[in-house]
């Protein structure tokens, strides 16, 4: 099982990233997947999900309207748009995914079962 996630780098405040996590080992369609991101010194915190369907969607209040999650089941890889970044979201990004049976999000850390090596985005101002 692999979960690859890429396309972190330093960005300036106000522009976009798109961060791509393409998955192998698992079958992609039964997977919820989410997005989470650890600064330093602090918790990792939920940014993002997607059900296995791609029908429902959640966001943390802090990306809400900048961020959009979506997925692509024919390439087994889920991405996050990020826009108009701001200093704050700076963080180590990673993704993860667990086996649902059915449409649904998760929020929770602990609820994955699968976790990327994470991708490093830096915003400056």
């Amino acid at each position: 099982v692999q979960l690859v996630e890429s396309g972190g780098r330093l960005v300036q405040a106000g522009g976009s990233l798109r961060l791509p996590c393409a998955v192998s080992g698992l079958t992609f369609n039964d997977l919820t997947m989410g997005w989470f991101r650890q600064a330093p010194g602090k918790e990792r915190e939920f940014v993002a999900a997607i059900s296995r369907g791609g029908i429902i969607r959640q966001y943390a209040d802090s990306v809400k309207g900048r961020f959009t999650i979506s997925r692509d089941n024919a390439k087994n890889t889920v991405y996050l748009q990020m826009n108009s970044l701001k200093v704050d979201d700076t963080a180590v990004y990673y993704c993860a995914a667990v086996s649902v049976p059915y449409n649904a999000v998760k929020v929770r850390a602990q609820e994955y079962a699968y976790w990327g090596q994470g991708t490093q985005v830096t915003v400056s101002s």
